[in-house]
């Protein structure tokens, strides 16, 4: 539930995992008499095994009788080593019954850092026979999607290819990030109400939800242009774009000794935007991508332009946040546990007073918000018969509470957890929520990120939604998704335990301890838009009252009501 939310919110809710990466590797072929069958009798590893009858090494033992199985939960992977880095060209699956539905083929020079090479949301079983283009020493099928309630399980896993015969997928952690806070230069940029000082500086800062665009009145022409310089001369390895929606069908990665005389060491004609990880070999002080097609009727615009290799002068960007920790504890906590009245604790909580957005018909009252002396915080959404004592210029006829842990407890990663019972009725809408801490500084939704944990609408309590909202996917189309309870039951009828598992792969959803939904930060940025969750968030209860996506209360709704939280806990 955002600060800032467009009309329609929910219309057209994407789900994180029915977005197909469209690429031109699609299409399946027979193998070639060049390719070899390189996976059989390798060392092979998965995420799980039903049990001791159905091995990861099943998969890879040439016996058409034999299969792996995998635990009944998502994401499962199965992985093997090919010994040697090589060039992949097909991927065949020979499924048993449980098969993926949304799953990725993805390589990897080292078995950490993985790179999609083929990605579905429409998987039909069988046996599947795909063409890619990809390099790498190791190769799985990364699963998100379950077609059945079992597991995933697979007959045969064949890699095809050659080794050795390209070099293999630059390793990040051999090469450097060259191009973080280095010099830009662009053919133009944009600094209007829609992109607010997008100059070159922007592509090159590391922050996802800061980019570079062509100018809107000057810019929106073939070709275009953004350089960068290295500082000194560099071997580049790897070109990362995340493209805004103004991407470029057409353009070249070029390499200069002296920003004037440029060398192209890549070349495509068939871009199709997202996130691009480009495998090159050139040696430069500036590197520049040079657009001569545009992908839409707009300019060209990055969120990020990095560059990767070895030399240049390099400046040493701040670390990335660390994983959280296996096992993880308890860090941070509100039992709830006051006497009836008790206000929630003021060492832990801000009180959110005022008028709520989205066109909510509610007024924020602390006193609306408090123990209710069984053990659960109780916020409560009443109508007002005199408003004028309690709405600032009496203009408001309902009230209800907000609480939000900025200023207080902020964190990167874990598990966010909340025992919750919400209640039933039209125009009712509790929430429990994360927002990025850089909105408390001034950063502007949805550029802060937001992790919305816990939806429902009292007019629908059979459904809750979970959603991600940035600058590339936001409102209604947030990446997120519906999801009920196995029983059909009512989430009013009792408490639940909604939670959030997140780290530097995405948010794993739960609800009382059963996922219900899985965002890949891999999968979005290949198909969404930029990553904008690897920095502090805060957490956010509230109960609103009508708005855009709920509608009005009216005399069925029965007020008041009570949203009731036995906890709040958060593990790293």
């Amino acid at each position: 539930m955002p600060s800032l939310r467009s009309p329609g919110r929910r219309v057209a809710l994407m789900i994180a995992a029915a977005v197909t990466l469209v690429t031109s590797c699609l299409a399946v072929r027979p193998a070639s008499a060049a390719d070899t069958l390189l996976s059989q009798g390798r060392t092979v590893t998965a995420s799980s095994a039903e049990n001791v009858a159905f091995p990861a090494s099943a998969a890879v033992d040439g016996d058409a009788g034999t299969r792996w199985s995998s635990g009944f939960a998502d994401p499962q992977w199965i992985q093997v080593d090919l010994g040697a880095t090589a060039t992949i060209t097909q991927v065949s699956l020979k499924w048993e019954t449980a098969y993926g539905r949304a799953f990725e083929i993805q390589t990897s020079p080292n078995g950490t850092t993985w790179t999609p090479i083929y990605s579905t949301t429409t998987g039909t079983g069988g046996d599947q026979t795909l063409a890619v283009n990809g390099s790498g020493r190791y190769v799985r099928m990364y699963g998100t999607q379950r077609s059945t309630q079992y597991g995933y399980s697979l007959w045969e896993f064949q890699v095809y290819g050659t080794i050795g015969s390209t070099g293999p997928d630059p390793d990040p952690g051999a090469l450097k990030l060259l191009s973080y806070g280095r010099p830009g230069a662009a053919s133009s940029s944009q600094h209007d109400g829609n992109c607010w000082e997008c100059v070159p500086a922007r592509a090159f800062d590391r922050d996802p939800a800061s980019r570079w665009a062509t100018s809107s009145t000057t810019g929106w022409v073939d070709p275009a242009w953004i350089s960068v310089d290295l500082g000194a001369t560099a071997q580049i390895k790897k070109v990362v774009l995340q493209w805004d929606p103004a991407y470029a069908k057409a353009f070249e990665i070029q390499v200069s000794a002296n920003g004037t005389t440029w060398t192209p060491i890549y070349s495509t004609t068939s871009g199709a935007g997202f996130k691009q990880t480009l495998n090159v070999d050139g040696t430069g002080r500036y590197v520049r991508m040079y657009g001569t097609q545009r992908g839409t009727p707009y300019g060209y615009s990055l969120w990020e332009f990095q560059v990767w290799g070895t030399g240049g002068a390099p400046i040493t960007p701040p670390p990335l946040p660390p994983d959280p920790a296996d096992p993880p504890r308890l860090v941070w906590s509100d039992e709830f546990n006051g006497a009836a009245g008790t206000r929630p604790d003021a060492a832990k909580w801000t009180q959110d007073p005022g008028t709520g957005p989205n066109n909510e018909l509610e007024y924020y009252n602390p006193n609306n918000t408090a123990m209710d002396g069984n053990g659960n915080l109780a916020i409560t959404a009443r109508q007002e018969a005199t408003p004028g004592s309690v709405c600032p210029g009496g203009t408001c006829q309902y009230t209800s509470g907000r609480i939000n842990t900025g200023g207080r407890f902020t964190f990167t990663y874990g598990r966010v957890e909340a025992r919750v019972k919400v209640p039933k009725g039209n125009g009712l809408w509790p929430a429990f929520w994360m927002m990025g801490a850089d909105f408390l500084t001034g950063r502007p939704w949805p550029y802060n990120g937001e992790i919305d944990i816990l939806e429902v609408l009292g007019k629908d309590v059979k459904t809750a939604y979970s959603t991600v909202h940035a600058p590339a996917y936001n409102g209604g189309g947030g990446v997120g998704s519906p999801y009920t309870l196995p029983t059909g039951a009512d989430f009013s009828d009792d408490f639940h335990v909604w939670a959030a598992n997140w780290d530097s792969k995405g948010i794993v959803y739960t609800l009382d301890g059963r996922t219900v939904l899985t965002v890949s930060k891999d999968q979005v940025e290949a198909t969404r838009g930029p990553w904008v969750f690897d920095h502090p968030f805060y957490i956010i209860l509230n109960l609103a009252v009508g708005g855009d996506w709920p509608g009005p209360p009216d005399a069925s709704t029965g007020l008041p009501k009570q949203m009731l939280v036995d906890y709040v806990r958060v593990y790293q």
